[in-house]
């Protein structure tokens, strides 16, 4: 056990780490066979790692900082984001990771861990945890943008109303970059509902209503038998009864 409490404390670790902890691979590689045996380890895919509490016998870490470990540039993003920060309503057995380089999904102690490619650079941060993650407000656009693959639109308002707030400076930021007219159609109609919530201000909506052009277009593809209506203001077809109108009266709705 000689590496043993120097590997528990890295938590996580990937085979150029273990290397560089003992001095050399021939050794790394008889040290890592032995200690999954005996359950000081455990083989988390190809070339990562994770210590093992040998008074429970399952990792030190949680799936989030695993996640961080799988590329260089992973990070926990979208409804692992939300589960992250205690946000989400449902637990999932499938972790939503970030990468600029592609990885093959993989499963390791019940949870699988799925590639999602980066959709923009930058509100990746590293917590004190050593968990890097998209910030509150990256992850609340990513949802928005990706909810009808990932959570559907139920469980992203879920998120959201347990989300306790967000800078909208820092949305807007990322609107910039991601710089797409739809999102700014999704984000300004359905964060109209979490104004009052967020103390987001009439600024906030009328920038995101500067961008969105004339297209028209729907929330999500909806069911052939589903209600829905048009809202004026950000050009979205919607569902009928889902989200509050505007308490200033700014959306003007008629059904279809």
């Amino acid at each position: 056990m000689k590496h043993y409490a120097r590997l528990l404390k890295m938590g996580c670790f990937t085979w150029e780490e273990l290397c560089a902890v003992v001095g050399n691979t021939k050794t790394a590689e008889s040290l890592a066979s032995s200690y999954v045996k005996k359950g000081y380890i455990q083989s988390v895919k190809r070339g990562l790692y994770a210590a093992v509490d040998l008074a429970t016998g399952e990792a030190v870490v949680s799936k989030f900082r695993i996640a961080g470990k799988i590329t260089p540039t992973s990070y926990v993003s979208h409804h692992a984001a939300f589960e992250y920060y205690g946000c989400a309503n449902q637990v999932s057995y499938q972790a939503q990771v970030s990468s600029d380089s592609v990885f093959a999904p993989f499963e390791y102690a019940g949870i699988t861990y799925a590639y999602l490619a980066s959709r923009i650079s930058g509100g990746i941060m590293t917590r004190p945890d050593g968990v890097r993650v998209t910030s509150t407000e990256r992850t609340v656009l990513d949802g928005i943008q990706d909810f009808e693959k990932i959570m559907g639109l139920e469980e992203l308002l879920r998120c959201l109303e347990l989300l306790p707030t967000v800078k909208e400076e820092n949305l807007l930021a990322h609107l910039s970059v991601y710089d797409k007219q739809v999102l700014y159609q999704k984000t300004g109609y359905i964060l109209e509902h979490f104004r009052d919530t967020w103390n987001l201000s009439d600024d906030f909506f009328a920038a995101c209503e500067s961008k969105i052009g004339k297209s028209k277009r729907y929330l999500y593809k909806p069911s052939v038998h589903e209600k829905m209506k048009y809202n004026r203001r950000w050009r979205l077809v919607v569902p009928h009864d889902l989200l509050k109108t505007s308490d200033k009266g700014v959306n003007v709705d008629a059904e279809i």
